[in-house]
C-alpha cells in the first residue's frame, strides 16, 4: 500500500487513482484492481490478490488423501466437478493405480458439462457486462440443466465432491441418461441461438474487436494455458498433448483464434461448448456396464452389503476411515484441461495417511497476471470486458 500512496502523491492533476473491486460486480468474485487513469484511459493496473485466500493447499496437509476432495470444490465453483477429477486422478497417478472404464466414461462425461457450464457463465456474464442481457438468459437455463445433473448423480449443484481415489461416489441414475440426450439438443440450440444474438451483431463486434489482444508468443510467456491460449493462435489442449481418461479415443476438434483479443476468447469458447457435446455423445453412445471403484479394498471402501455381513470388509472399512491410505513414498505432478486451462496438483508424499505438501497450479494467475498490459491505454469499459473473458475465478486464484 506504500508504493500506492506514493504513487497518488506524484500524481499530475489530470491522474487520478480509482479502485475497481473488490465488490464491484463486475469483477466476479472478491478481486481488487487499482488503476491509474488519465480521463477515462488507464496508464496502468495493479492487480491484488488474496481477498479469498482460504490456505486450502495447507489444510491439505492436516487432511487425508480422500478428505481434501471437498476442499477442491471451492477452488473454480464454476466447474467444481473438473476440480475433483483432476485431483483424484493426481493421487491415483501416485498410487499408480487405474480406475475402471465406466468410472473413467463418467469422469469425461461429467467434466464436459462442467466445462460446458462454465464456459456459459463466462460468455453469458461477460456479455451482461458489455450490456447485452438476453444472451445471458437463453445460456442460463442449459446450465441449471447442467446442475440438475450435477444433483442426480452427486446429490449436490455446485459443490459436488463426487469422485472417489480410485473412481467415484457413486454411479449415475438411470434418469441420467435421457436427461443429457434431451441436454444435448436443448443445449445445441441454445449455443446456436446466442451465436446468432452475439457473433454478427454490431455492438458486441465493436466492444470485443481488438480488446485485450495478445500475441502467441506472450501468451506463451504469461504462462497462458486454456481457451485464452488458444484464442491467441496457439492448439495446446492437455487432452490432446497429455491424453488422461482415455482422451485419445475421443474424436474432438481443438478451436484455435488468431488475435487472442476478447472476440476471439468468445468464439473459442462457443465452439468448446459444442465440441464438448460431441464428447459427450460419444460417452453416451459406448456407456458400458461396470463397477465405478477399484477393486481394492485398500484404496476405495467397500460396498455396505460387504461391510455388514464381511469380517474382512468390515476391517477395511475401518483402517481406511481412521488410518487412511498406504500410500508410497514420492511425489508427482498431474494436470488436466480445466474449463480455464491447465489444473495441476503437485503432491509430496511421505507414506503418511496426510499428503506432506500439497500445491495447486491454477489457469487464471498466470492469465490475471498479465491484466496491466492487456488493459494500458484502454478505457474502462475495455477493461471490464478484457477480465470478463479471463473468466477469472477468485476461489482458485486465491485459494
Amino acid at each position: 500500500m506504500e508504493s500506492i500512496a506514493m504513487t497518488r502523491q506524484q500524481l499530475d492533476g489530470d491522474h487520478m487513482i480509482v479502485n475497481l473491486g473488490p465488490s464491484h460486480p463486475t469483477t466476479h468474485g472478491t478481486l481488487r484492481i487499482i488503476l491509474e487513469l488519465e480521463g477515462e484511459t488507464i496508464l496502468k493496473a495493479t492487480p491484488e490478490i488474496g481477498y479469498l485466500h482460504r490456505g486450502v493447499e495447507k489444510l491439505g496437509e492436516n487432511l487425508s488423501y480422500q478428505q481434501f476432495i471437498p476442499l477442491t470444490d471451492r477452488l473454480n465453483y464454476c466447474s467444481s466437478i473438473m476440480n475433483n477429477v483432476g485431483y483424484a486422478c493426481a493421487v491415483e497417478k501416485l498410487l499408480g493405480i487405474e480406475i475402471p472404464k465406466r468410472a473413467q466414461q463418467i469422469r469425461v462425461l461429467v467434466s464436459e458439462l462442467a466445462r460446458i457450464a462454465d464456459h456459459i457463465v463466462c460468455v453469458g456474464v461477460n456479455a451482461v457486462d458489455i450490456g447485452a442481457f438476453t444472451a445471458f438468459l437463453y445460456l442460463f437455463k442449459q446450465r441449471e440443466t447442467v446442475y440438475d445433473l450435477f444433483e442426480m448423480a452427486a446429490g449436490q449443484r455446485l459443490h459436488t465432491s463426487f469422485t472417489r481415489i480410485g473412481g467415484l461416489f457413486r454411479d449415475i441414475p438411470e434418469a441420467f441418461v435421457p436427461l443429457t440426450e434431451r441436454f444435448l439438443v436443448e443445449c445445441e440450440a441454445a449455443v446456436d441461438e446466442c451465436e446468432r444474438l452475439l457473433t454478427h451483431n454490431p455492438i458486441w463486434y465493436d466492444r470485443t474487436k481488438g480488446i485485450g489482444a495478445i500475441s502467441p508468443e506472450d501468451a506463451v510467456n504469461w504462462g497462458y494455458t486454456g481457451p485464452c491460449l488458444r484464442a491467441a493462435g496457439v492448439p495446446q489442449d492437455l487432452r490432446k498433448a497429455q491424453p488422461y481418461l482415455g482422451y485419445e479415443t475421443y474424436d474432438f476438434d481443438i478451436p484455435v483464434g488468431t488475435t487472442g483479443d476478447v472476440f476471439d476468447r468468445y468464439l473459442v469458447r462457443i465452439e468448446e461448448m459444442r465440441q464438448s457435446l460431441r464428447i459427450i455423445r460419444q460417452v453416451l453412445d459406448r456407456l458400458e456396464p461396470g463397477p465405478v471403484n477399484v477393486d481394492d479394498p485398500k484404496v476405495a471402501l467397500p460396498s455396505k452389503e460387504k461391510v455388514y455381513t464381511r469380517m474382512e470388509s468390515l476391517i477395511h472399512h475401518f483402517k481406511l476411515i481412521m488410518h487412511g491410505m498406504e500410500m508410497p513414498v514420492g511425489e508427482i505432478y498431474s494436470a488436466t484441461e480445466a474449463a480455464n486451462g491447465e489444473l495441476g496438483f503437485y503432491i509430496v508424499s511421505d507414506g503418511g495417511k496426510n499428503p506432506y505438501r500439497i500445491r495447486v497450479r491454477p489457469p487464471c494467475l498466470p492469465i490475471f497476471s498479465s491484466f496491466h498490459d492487456q488493459v494500458k491505454g484502454c478505457l474502462i469499459a475495455d477493461a471490464v470486458a478484457v477480465l470478463g473473458a479471463m473468466n477469472i475465478i477468485a476461489g482458485e486464484l486465491d485459494r
